[in-house]
């Protein structure tokens, strides 16, 4: 019985042991430049350890978004497969 309480315990105690740190989105990101900016630094420093993480993602994900919105590419019309050389 003890191996069994023991075998429940440990994995849940483990899972705790994790970052708690909030994950923004990508939109959140979009309107906060310093925390983007500062994300992207703080990413760029460890990416061993943070290039997969959501906030890295994220963060970098808003920061091509603006990019691409200032050079006019997200503002691209829309193509209608139907019409024929026309």
């Amino acid at each position: 019985m003890r191996k069994l309480i023991l075998f429940l315990v440990v994995p849940v105690v483990l899972a705790g042991c994790g970052e708690n740190t909030m994950v923004q989105t990508v939109n959140w990101y979009k309107d906060h430049d310093a925390e983007r900016k500062d994300m992207i630094a703080k990413c760029k420093s460890s990416p061993g350890e943070l290039a997969a993480s959501p906030n890295c993602i994220n963060a970098q994900q808003a920061q091509n978004e603006k990019d691409l919105s200032q050079r006019g590419y997200l503002k691209l019309p829309s193509v209608n497969s139907n019409q024929k050389g026309e």
